[in-house]
């Protein structure tokens, strides 16, 4: 988190979502390290590309990208969440070009390139023999019947989602705590556990009313199962930045970009600690099952700083 901090710029930021349909998960769970890798390539290039256009951004962007494999019922289910900087430096680097206000990029033009460039890459490793098949998918191994398969996944929509901006730099770092290190699934989700069966909760998005929280019992070897789909193969980073963000130029940019922002340098006292994250309660909430956070901690008989009494000279 503190390492982090240093890289927030004050301006707005976005949370765009890559997503694979069902077909390319299947090929993802015999071939996670290339599958994976090729959605952390084609969704960092998709949005390199279309905001250096002219007609969209014109800028050189950075970005923080994260993968998860996992729905919410631990499901196989390859996506990765990006963090971006709403804006970018102009192509000779001598300006900021901000975004429209609330605004990035438009997700039908990314999603039709990122589908032309995970496609393109898929086929590449096919053909240099990096990916393996099995059981009904086993006969894929050919060229022919591996284009065959692909070419309906050419016509069909793949789902980009933006969601709305963050309220600031700090809902960014708050995000990035919680989700970067997230497993499959935390334990306040776990409702009980024996040698039979295993209940969690689980949310189904496919419901659109508020009332998606719906409990899953799973024979314990299946919950193991679903549990072990999720682990990454040895030495696999979840976790990259691309663009202006990449290690190899990222303080350099960062300090020309604050400076053309005419923004200070964040303090050592700016930084998060133990002190000031949110803690959160292992229980979840009794009403909704979201997790409840420990919002302040105060000793017997002290006045809590929430109920504390308004000031006389307040107005």
């Amino acid at each position: 988190m503190a390492a982090r901090a240093e890289d927030l710029l004050p301006v707005e930021y976005f949370h765009v979502v890559f997503t694979v349909p069902a077909a390319i998960a299947q090929i993802a769970y015999w071939n996670k390290q290339p599958v994976y890798d090729l959605l952390f390539r084609a969704s960092a290039e998709t949005l390199t590309t279309i905001a250096a256009d002219p007609r969209h951004l014109g800028a050189r962007i950075g970005m923080t990208s994260v993968l998860h494999t996992w729905g919410s019922a631990l499901t196989h289910h390859p996506h990765v969440h990006i963090i971006v900087p709403g804006g970018g430096l102009s192509l000779d680097g001598t300006r900021w070009i901000a975004c429209r206000p609330g605004f990035f990029l438009p997700v039908k033009v990314l999603s039709r390139l990122f589908r032309r460039l995970f496609l393109e890459g898929l086929m590449a490793l096919h053909q240099a023999g990096d990916l393996s098949f099995f059981g009904d998918l086993a006969g894929l191994a050919e060229a022919d019947a591996f284009a065959a398969w692909l070419a309906p996944l050419r016509k069909s929509g793949w789902v980009v989602y933006a969601k709305p901006p963050f309220g600031g730099p700090e809902a960014v770092l708050a995000y990035l705590s919680r989700y970067t290190h997230r497993v499959a699934i935390s334990n306040s989700r776990l409702i009980s556990a024996d040698a039979e069966t295993v209940t969690f909760r689980w949310k189904d998005y496919r419901i659109k009313t508020a009332d998606r929280q719906k409990l899953m019992r799973l024979t314990t070897d299946e919950f193991i199962r679903r549990f072990l789909i999720h682990v990454l193969p040895d030495g696999f980073h979840r976790i990259r930045h691309y663009g202006l963000l990449a290690s190899a130029g990222r303080k350099a940019n960062v300090a020309k970009i604050r400076t053309l922002l005419g923004a200070e340098a964040p303090s050592q006292d700016d930084a998060p600690n133990a002190e000031t994250t949110p803690l959160t309660l292992r229980q979840p909430c009794p009403d909704c099952g979201g997790p409840m956070r420990i919002v302040e901690i105060f000793r017997r008989g002290q006045q809590p700083k929430s109920r504390a009494p308004p000031r006389k000279d307040a107005a």
